[in-house]
Formats: C-alpha cells, sequence, structure tokens
C-alpha cells in the first residue's frame, strides 16, 4: 500500500496534486490512498506515527497556521521515519536554503509558479522507484486482477482447507491466493518460516511463542497453533534472534 498524504490549505492546489497522483497511479499496479490535509493537525500527526504501508508526502511549506518543514521535522525525528518520502511544493521561495539545510532528507523543493504539475510528476516517478527499491512485495495474478503485497504487511499464510488456494493475512484483511503453500513460499523472502504444512508465518510479525502451549501470537492479535513438532526448534530460534 502506497500512502500519498497532501499537505495544502489552498482547495485548488490539493485538487490538482491529486490529480496529478491519480493520472501516474494509472500506469502502476499497486493499491494507493490518497490523504488531504489543510493543516498539519492532530489528524496528520497520527497519520504520520502509523505503520500503514509506504509513504509519499506532498507538503505545502507554510500553511495559514502551520510549517511544511516543521511537519518534515516530525516525521523525521519524532516518529524517526527516514524511510518516506518527502516533496515540499511551496511558492515562498525564501524558505528554500533553510529547507535544504535542514538535513531532513528531502526529495525535492518545488516552486508552486514554476511549471509545478510537471516537476511533481517527475518527481513522483523517482519516489515509486523508490519505493520498489525499498519493499519487496509479492506479486501474482488471480481472477484477472494483479496484486502486489509487500512482504512487511503480510502477517501469515494459510492454506485454505480442500481447496489449492491460500489466505493471505494482512493488518487490511485477507486476500486469495492460487497455488498450494509450497508454491507461495517459494516466491518469499527470508523473514517467512513454514511452521506447518498449513501454515507460513512472517517473523517479524509475531509478537510470541508459548513453547508450553505451543501458541504463536502475532502482533495484531492473531493467533495459531498450527506449528508441527519437528519446526519448533526453528521457530524458537528465529523468533530469539529478531527479539
Amino acid at each position: 500500500m502506497i500512502n500519498f498524504i497532501i499537505g495544502e490549505d489552498e482547495k485548488i492546489i490539493r485538487k490538482e496534486t491529486k490529480n496529478v497522483i491519480i493520472s501516474l497511479m494509472m500506469n502502476y499496479d499497486i493499491d494507493y490512498k490518497i490523504y488531504e490535509f489543510d493543516s498539519y493537525n492532530d489528524d496528520f500527526e497520527l497519520l504520520v506515527k502509523s505503520d500503514n504501508g509506504f509513504k509519499i508526502y506532498l507538503l505545502d511549506i507554510k500553511t495559514k497556521n502551520s510549517s511544511g518543514i516543521d511537519a518534515a521535522r516530525m516525521i523525521r525525528e519524532k516518529y524517526d521515519d527516514w524511510n518516506s518520502v518527502i516533496i515540499l511544493i511551496t511558492s515562498y521561495l525564501e524558505y528554500k536554503y533553510e529547507a535544504l539545510c535542514s538535513r531532513l532528507f528531502l526529495l525535492d523543493y518545488i516552486n508552486k509558479l514554476d511549471n509545478c504539475n510537471k516537476k511533481l510528476k517527475e518527481d513522483l516517478v523517482i519516489a515509486m522507484k523508490h519505493y520498489d527499491k525499498k519493499y519487496n512485495t509479492l506479486d501474482y495474478e488471480y481472477n484477472h486482477t494483479y496484486y502486489k503485497i509487500e512482504y512487511r504487511q503480510i502477517i501469515y499464510i494459510e492454506k485454505e482447507p480442500e481447496s489449492k488456494r491460500c489466505l493471505i493475512k494482512t493488518n487490511e484483511g485477507t486476500q486469495v491466493i492460487p497455488g498450494t503453500l509450497n508454491d507461495v513460499y517459494k516466491k518469499l523472502d527470508d523473514r517467512f518460516l513454514k511452521v506447518h504444512k498449513s501454515m507460513i508465518v512472517n517473523i517479524n510479525q509475531i509478537r510470541r511463542y508459548e513453547i508450553r502451549n505451543n501458541k504463536i501470537t502475532f502482533k495484531n492479535g492473531d493467533y495459531t497453533h498450527l506449528i508441527s513438532r519437528n519446526m519448533k526448534k526453528e521457530l524458537i530460534k528465529r523468533v530469539s534472534d529478531c527479539s
């Protein structure tokens, strides 16, 4: 999931920015959401600290009651998010030096009055390349629809009973993927472990493993007892390595 977060107090510019995003994303088979804010308020901060996928911020450097530079500083320094992409968009060129010297790893500083939409589209293409390199995805086709799910968003994958399909559990819900569990397992990286003939888990999504009860509890509150006897030792080692 990609989250485009627009911080802009002028409604017309928010709409133009949103249209640039929609036009660009027609070229990608990736789920995305667009969030709009007219100031950097509590709801904005709540979204900043949430872990709901890759984020691309398009921030006006000066709204009526808040600063885009302060918002970028909150993203980077307060919430230690150095993975998201931040682009500043403004007509206040006098802030350019301050912004670029702030060590906030900004992708760009775009002048609203100088071919803004064209430059924004070019920057978003660069941001998408950053996404592709940063986040490995499980790619597959089902019912004539192409899906890309970030590995880090997958909690576990379970074989669907009496079927040649599997169920992928994420914080966004459950997706169906065709093929056997072994077929799916071959597509994954080493953060995943097949703990049972019917269950693959994302080690990074495990909150705890209770050896006595043979129970995995995941960070979202789900749990499973589907752990085979011969996988217990490897599971204990992998969970310990991540703790």
